[in-house]
């Protein structure tokens, strides 16, 4: 069996390698395999009966743990495996913190190791109480636009708007059995988040064709109940453009990006940001938009899974409750899926989702003639070069098909017709030489 999250090989001991079983501990448990070598051939060990001794009395002495170490025999060679259950409480070796996460051993520092050590606490940072904050640190205009909304959506009951405040908020667990206020309960609904999280506000920047060169900027301060809102609102009337089309004597004003999908981007930027970490950023070029919020994926996702069916695992648990019974989100996993579809049918590229900088970042591109994107696209490679060469020129003849192809006037005709069919190229002019082909910018 490969190296994977829950396994290792070492060809020989170390005593540094009590930091890999400090790293298993912490994480999921595992197995570390003595005298197998990488491609998992059993090599052996020759001091197996003083590492019997030897590796038990070290995990204890330097991590406190007590591991299994068994002794095997293959083709008459010995191996040690060391066998680590997942540690209810932290361990550190000399003073470090060691996770194992995939095939790898990470040291954990700053924020990540704080988060780890809130969750083997069985906390979480939105649990945590705020010293001396009081229902006055409050906004009573957000928490009754909740209510409003939750009644709405009905997932609230009828009554919860003559509730007293406090009732309504240790119902969604915004106050602790102290009655204290948590971080949640000041990021939500606080008249100044910055108490408990300075970068808790949403900086937007409008940036010309390279990263360097900003051309305006804005900065959303507010709780995050209000943020989604406030965000749109700005995009909307200062960052992005509404093209003009008509259906029929209608007049369509939508956004160049779909509404939808960005609110949802939005929604789960905030929702699954690490608030014990840097801003939210969203940037705006002339031909993509950018939303990266700090916080890896859960150890349960992967960038594959979001695509498809899956559970839904928020970073924070409680904001994430308080927005779904707003109605802002479901609580299906649904949301990814929801971003993508509807940029398709809004004629646009499937965004772009990836992992970066130990964050999660969404790429929504307006133009759908890259090469990029055409290849995933039933078109062979010459109709990805005769696209892409009108991009260029503006327009291609049959002739212009033939000489950057290498093929038949035939050929070429028949291609060029596919592409007219399948709504990318519009076909102007009647006969002969005097025929062009043109894009068709809308996709819809």
């Amino acid at each position: 069996m490969p190296e994977h999250q829950n396994i290792e090989y070492k060809q020989s001991w170390r005593d540094e390698y009590l930091k890999w079983i400090c790293g298993f501990a912490n994480a999921h448990g595992g197995k570390i395999f003595i005298g197998i070598d990488d491609k998992e051939n059993v090599i052996g060990v020759d001091d197996y009966n003083k590492l019997l001794e030897d590796i038990p009395n070290k995990t204890v002495n330097h991590l406190g743990l007590v591991v299994d170490v068994n002794l095997h025999t293959k083709n008459n060679k010995k191996y040690i495996e060391i066998s680590i259950a997942p540690s209810d409480v932290p361990v550190a070796y000399h003073g470090i913190y060691h996770y194992r996460s995939g095939s790898t051993k990470q040291e954990l520092k700053g924020t990540a190791l704080q988060q780890f050590i809130l969750n083997k606490m069985g906390k979480s940072w939105e649990d945590i109480p705020v010293a001396n904050a009081t229902l006055k640190d409050l906004n009573e205009t957000s928490i009754n636009n909740f209510v409003k909304k939750a009644i709405e959506k009905g997932r609230i009951p009828a009554d919860a708007a003559n509730d007293d405040t406090k009732v309504l908020l240790k119902n969604l667990f915004l106050i602790n059995q102290q009655d204290q206020l948590t971080n949640a309960a000041l990021l939500l609904f606080g008249k100044d988040p910055a108490v408990v999280s300075l970068s808790a506000s949403f900086k937007i920047g409008r940036f010309g064709k390279e990263d360097h060169d900003l051309k305006f900027q804005d900065i959303v301060e507010t709780n995050i109940f209000e943020m989604p809102d406030k965000v749109l609102e700005i995009l909307s009337s200062k960052y992005l453009i509404r093209p003009i089309s008509y259906k029929g004597l209608e007049r369509m004003e939508p956004l160049e990006y779909p509404e939808s999908a960005l609110r949802e981007a939005i929604l789960n930027a905030i929702i699954h940001k690490d608030y014990l970490s840097t801003w939210i950023f969203l940037r705006v070029y002339d031909d993509k938009l950018i939303i990266w919020n700090p916080g890896k994926l859960p150890e349960e996702l992967t960038i594959e899974k979001l695509k498809t069916s899956h559970s839904s695992y928020p970073r924070n648990k409680v904001i994430a409750n308080v927005f779904f019974k707003a109605g802002f989100i479901e609580a299906w996993g649904r949301g990814t899926n929801k971003i993508i579809q509807a940029c398709i049918e809004a004629g646009l590229p499937e965004p772009l989702i990836e992992e970066s900088q130990n964050g999660i970042q969404i790429t929504f591109q307006k133009d759908i003639y890259t090469e990029e994107y055409l290849s995933k696209l039933d078109l062979n490679e010459r109709q990805v070069k005769a696209i892409l060469f009108v991009k260029s020129k503006g327009h291609i003849s049959n002739s212009d098909y033939q000489k950057i192809n290498d093929i038949g006037k035939s050929v070429a005709a028949s291609e060029l017709f596919d592409l007219t069919n399948k709504n990318f190229l519009s076909k102007i002019g009647a006969t002969g030489r005097g025929i062009k082909y043109v894009l068709i910018t809308s996709k819809k």
